[in-house]
């Protein structure tokens, strides 16, 4: 079945396989920001715990950096978008 999927996606002029691959990206950069949130937040946690009275300086730095991750997030999926959208 997934053979015939990708038989057919490659049929279609490449252009099947270019909304296959922008649905994975976009998979792929769901999964890599939501690791590294995860990631950001637990060393954060293991930071405020370590030291409780920087815990405002590490609250602030944690905020700014999963800012910059979802930005980076946000931006590789409204690539994939264009890729998907381009025919």
């Amino acid at each position: 079945m997934l053979l015939t999927l990708l038989l057919q996606a490659i049929s279609d002029s490449g252009m099947g396989l270019a909304i296959m691959g922008a649905g994975i990206g976009a998979g792929l950069v769901a999964l890599a920001a939501g690791l590294g949130i995860g990631r950001i937040g637990g060393s954060a946690m293991e930071a405020i715990a370590r030291q409780p009275e920087a815990s405002g300086k590490i609250q602030t730095a944690m905020i700014i950096a999963a800012a910059l991750i979802e930005g980076v997030a946000l931006f590789g999926v409204v690539v994939c978008l264009l890729i998907s959208f381009k025919g």
